[in-house]
């Protein structure tokens, strides 16, 4: 069946391609905050495993949210650890760093998500796809306040 929304089927494709990215960023930094929610320790333990509670829960909705527009879109989401990996653009550790690392990982991590929203608004943007740019423009600001946050949480 094809899909009549106004954009055309390039266009869509395109926008899909750059939301694929965004959700493998997404799901590789809901993955890690969780995994440093279980694994926190040190004088700070209890407001940083709250913290990471908050932002892996708030990822979550965000997953679902982006793969649904993908679908929307007319694209199947990517959905394996496999596909994340190849998609995404996050650097993770190879050992679980202490909490300042961990806060400073975040950070970076999230502002890179900052850049991909960037980018993938460039390409929605171009296709004059309203929908995806309110999507994409409220992750980019999430990433951007959570990016302040951490960054005034890692300043000695």
């Amino acid at each position: 069946m094809s899909i009549d929304i106004g954009i055309a089927h390039q266009a869509r494709q395109q926008v899909a391609n750059q939301l694929n990215s965004l959700l493998a960023d997404t799901y590789t930094l809901y993955l890690q905050s969780h995994n440093f929610h279980w694994n926190v320790t040190g004088p700070l333990f209890r407001e940083l495993h709250l913290m990471f509670e908050e932002h892996y829960v708030e990822l979550a909705e965000a997953v679902d949210e982006i793969a649904e527009r993908i679908r929307t879109l007319g694209f199947p989401a990517p959905g394996t650890y496999q596909a994340f990996a190849s998609l995404t653009s996050l650097k993770e550790p190879k050992e679980t760093p202490d909490a300042h690392g961990m806060l400073e990982t975040l950070l970076e991590n999230h502002e890179t998500l900052v850049k991909t929203c960037r980018s993938a608004l460039k390409e929605a943007q171009q296709a004059d796809d309203e929908s995806s740019l309110a999507l994409i423009s409220d992750r980019m600001r999430v990433h951007e306040k959570t990016a302040w946050m951490l960054r005034a949480m890692t300043q000695k």
